[in-house]
């Protein structure tokens, strides 16, 4: 080791170039600027090797890392041999430099190749956009789906919903059939009582009640009326719904109003509402008793600019009754009551009002008329 410091039988550098100071900077100079720089490159790589774990070729970047410092250290060698002539140590650093250097390029060569076949930065940005678009795309066929999803699902509620309503009608409907018949039944069976009273014989009876009953089956068959398609005359359709109620009750019922055209949707619910009332003045009301009297009337005045209906039912001489008795009592269900004071005047846009009286029941049904209703 010592010998490699050996100075005897050598000479500086310096002599070779006549220790001439502006030749002896510029040597001096230029290789402490390559060992500065060349010191600097290593550096750089290691940071690099740190930044880029995931950087396969990593003994690559420790072969140029070691070549470029070896480089640098003989140009360090160089600036000392100008003064201390250590040719040993410096042909050594050469060497080491030059086996460094040689396998550095054995390992690089074969892998030209590889390196080469890395994307460029073009490239890469190339693929960048074409995956911000494939994102794009992507998200905007999620929101694509998520609105159909919504819609779906608001399809769905909606569905739902008209389900429930649906069930919920047919609810009412079956309640009111089963309702209907039941008042039917006791009507039919007032009326029988009421015919047989005043028939002469068997025969005169079973003539009477028949052509009751069949009364009774037309204004049911017009009650069913639904379409909505054609127009109807009030008049005509109470006098329908209560001429089977006349027979068994004469000079009970007194109708009386002007002439007024209504679509077949409101006098559908208007004849059901009378019904409801008929049949609850049989079994409670006026129609109970002997000095009964039920009075149909109704008027045309104006709200504004747009026809009204102003309809009355009322009874009179009805000791069943009672000033102060709660409407509920005198129907045979709150069915009933709901029918005349609620859903009558929902499916034709008006009001109702139901009282009781001293001795009978005010009913009273103000509902808007179209255009092309009234006179």
């Amino acid at each position: 080791m010592l010998q490699l410091f050996e100075q005897a039988g050598y000479m500086a550098h310096g002599y070779c170039l006549l220790w001439e100071p502006w030749l002896i900077v510029l040597y001096a100079g230029s290789d402490l600027l390559i060992f500065l720089s060349y010191a600097a490159i290593p550096i750089g790589l290691i940071g690099f090797a740190r930044l880029r774990p995931d950087f396969r070729q990593r003994h690559l970047l420790w072969l140029f890392a070691a070549f470029i410092l070896l480089c640098g250290l003989t140009h360090l060698i160089s600036i000392a041999v100008l003064w201390v002539p250590v040719y040993e140590v410096h042909g050594w650093a050469k060497l080491a430099t030059g086996v460094v250097s040689a396998t550095t390029a054995i390992v690089l060569f074969p892998l030209v190749p590889k390196l080469a076949a890395l994307p460029s930065p073009a490239q890469l940005e190339t693929a960048n956009g074409a995956l911000r678009q494939e994102v794009a795309a992507h998200e905007t066929t999620l929101a694509r789906l998520r609105e159909t999803l919504d819609g779906l699902e608001t399809q769905v509620a909606e569905r739902t919903q008209e389900l429930r309503m649906a069930n919920a009608q047919l609810t009412v409907v079956l309640s009111e059939a089963a309702h209907r018949n039941n008042n039917m039944l006791t009507v039919i069976q007032s009326l029988a009582r009421q015919t047989l009273r005043n028939s002469k014989d068997l025969e005169d009876f079973g003539k009477r009640f028949g052509d009751r009953l069949a009364a009774m089956a037309r204004a049911t068959t017009e009650v069913a009326r639904s379409d909505g398609s054609r127009d109807a005359d009030l008049g005509a359709m109470a006098n329908t719904q209560l001429d089977a109620y006349r027979e068994s009750y004469p000079d009970q019922i007194e109708v009386d109003g002007p002439e007024v055209r209504l679509t077949s949707t409101a006098a559908q619910q208007i004849a059901l509402a009378l019904h409801e009332l008929a049949t609850n003045a049989v079994k409670y009301g006026a129609l109970a008793h002997v000095e009964g009297r039920v009075r149909l009337s109704w008027n045309l005045a104006r709200d504004r600019d747009t026809p009204v209906l102003e309809l009355s039912w009322e009874e009179r001489n009805a000791p069943g009754f009672a000033a102060g008795t709660d409407p509920e009592t005198t129907h045979s269900s709150g069915l009933g009551r709901a029918l005349v004071e609620e859903i009558v005047p929902a499916q034709v846009g008006g009001e109702a009002s139901l009282s009781i009286t001293d001795n009978g029941l005010d009913y009273q049904l103000k509902l808007p008329l179209k255009p092309n209703e009234g006179r």
